[in-house]
């Protein structure tokens, strides 16, 4: 689902380079073994609970909405000639678990469908629980990491007509 974590991969890699991408998957993959361990070890039935559906629905939106007016908001001033030249502080590891706890879609996401493949994979042990996490986790890293290596890379032909577009 296009969210927090797309736009974020799309703005870091113009500023900082394709290799930015591992350490948001990091921070990302760190919250979700957290995720999984939590699920085993009771917090499923309370992920199912209608009141924290509408809580982490009304939060996360608010989240993507406060983004997206950000967004907006600094359109006109986006620049790929000077993407780079500003040196960011920001920690990726923690900004990627930050904004995948952030989207409202990937809590929902574990709370019904992953919580359905952490059962089928449950059948088969640690291995795999452990399995399905690697694969999530590398499809995760694959997708990303592409999205952020072409958006650095172009930087040499990409417009700045073009960039705020995207």
């Amino acid at each position: 689902m296009p969210g927090p974590m797309l736009s974020a991969t799309i703005s870091e890699s113009v500023r900082r380079g394709g290799c930015t991408e591992p350490l948001f998957i990091l921070g990302h993959g760190i919250l979700e073994m957290i995720l999984i361990a939590a699920l085993f070890l009771g917090l499923a039935p309370f992920l199912q609970h209608p009141l924290v559906f509408r809580v982490v629905a009304l939060a996360g939106g608010s989240f993507i909405i406060f983004m997206a007016a950000g967004m907006f908001r600094y359109l006109k001033t986006l620049s790929l000639l000077t993407a780079g030249e500003k040196e960011v502080k920001s920690n990726l590891v923690m900004l990627g678990a930050g904004l995948s706890l952030a989207n409202p879609y990937w809590i929902i996401w574990w709370a019904t469908i992953g919580m359905g493949y952490i059962l089928s994979a449950g059948k088969s042990g640690f291995s795999g629980v452990s399995a399905f996490f690697a694969g999530r986790i590398l499809a995760d890293l694959v997708w990303y990491s592409f999205v952020s290596f072409e958006m650095a890379k172009s930087r040499s032909f990409m417009s700045d007509r073009v960039y705020p577009g995207l």
